[in-house]
């Protein structure tokens, strides 16, 4: 058999891992978007004290490489008595790792917002997550959706890094493929190929959504 006829032999590890990726990304991203969009209403708080420490956290958490983080998280926790399954700590370390981005990235739409407009909303009988979740959020997304696109690709890119917990994904699948047939290079051609397949799916929903925002006077002009 040829190299490539090994590596396609495999085909079950390869969709396993595809899955898992696709899983821990979809998850993580649903509960990064969520936090994110906790914090920056937090950030426009009016409590001082919980948007000093949000800030606090987002700045912690930007200045830190993500592979130390899950690491501390699966490797280092259970010394101070907390443990955590490989696929558990994968989860959390992506969604309150890029929690911080999104909430960042949120804070700078909302920024650019005409500054009356909350005023506005409040005049109407709008407070509160209310006012947020109805008429700033949309706004936010929407103006920001090309760099979230771009957040969401470091994101999936980040999933490869869980391999080092064990958590059997994409890249787990190659290197375990590569191991077993001594094959350095199809595994991974066959992971990269599969990791521009759903990178590509984002660039589409980012456009779609893009487009959405421009037919409304919002987004990139």
């Amino acid at each position: 058999m040829t190299d490539w006829e090994i590596v396609l032999s495999e085909w079950p590890r390869f969709a396993s891992g595809f899955g898992t990726t696709l899983a821990l990304f979809l998850i993580s991203t649903l509960g990064a978007f969520l936090i994110g969009m906790i914090f920056v209403n937090i950030l426009y708080g009016r409590n001082r004290i919980a948007r000093k420490a949000v800030g606090i956290y987002i700045d912690g958490m930007r200045m830190l490489p993500f592979l130390i983080f899950v690491y501390l998280l699966y490797y280092g926790l259970p010394s101070v008595g907390i443990s955590m399954s490989a696929w558990t700590a994968g989860i959390v370390g992506l969604t309150l790792y890029h929690c911080a981005y999104v909430a960042e990235i949120l804070r700078g739409a909302w920024s650019q917002l005409p500054a009356g407009q909350a005023e506005a909303a409040r005049a109407q009988g709008h407070h509160g997550y209310r006012m947020f979740g109805r008429i700033i959020l949309p706004q936010l997304v929407l103006n920001s959706a090309p760099i979230l696109g771009n957040q969401l690709i470091y994101m999936l890119k980040d999933t490869a890094f869980l391999m080092i917990i064990t958590v059997q994904e994409l890249t787990y699948a190659a290197s375990s493929v590569q191991s077993m047939y001594f094959v350095p290079l199809e595994p991974f051609v066959v992971a990269l190929l599969l990791y521009w397949a759903m990178s590509l799916s984002i660039e589409g929903l980012v456009l779609v959504v893009n487009r959405f925002a421009k037919e409304r006077g919002l987004g990139d002009s």
